[in-house]
């Protein structure tokens, strides 16, 4: 699952989980924001979400400690223009498994996926 409030990186996300590379990778939802993500958390449970943490409604740390509840067993990857040490650590902390800072590269991102696999 995407959770990014740009579309364009929404878009941008999803077309490199096609990546060869990421064999077996399905986009299964898409959110703008951490509302929608916990409503399509609860209806496709996915085992991996890439998650802004600057979004309206609901933002990335507080939709992550909210997923921790939802998707016990799932995977986040932090992707996010906040670059901070501090930011970092406390989205950790609220249950991320990784954090890759826009902007990123394609080779970036895809690696930042499969480390998350693994």
């Amino acid at each position: 699952m995407i959770v990014d409030d740009s579309m364009v990186f929404r878009n941008r996300i999803a077309r490199l989980a096609a990546d060869e590379r990421l064999h077996g990778v399905n986009v299964v939802a898409q959110a703008a924001d951490g509302f929608q993500a916990l409503q399509q958390a609860r209806v496709h449970r996915p085992d991996f979400v890439t998650m802004d943490l600057t979004m309206p409604r609901m933002d990335g740390p507080t939709c992550l400690a909210a997923l921790r509840d939802v998707l016990p067993h799932s995977r986040v990857l932090v992707v996010s223009a906040l670059g901070d040490r501090a930011t970092a650590l406390k989205a950790l902390t609220r249950g991320a498994h990784g954090f890759l800072l826009k902007p990123f590269s394609d080779d970036q991102l895809v690696e930042s996926l499969r480390e998350l696999m693994t």
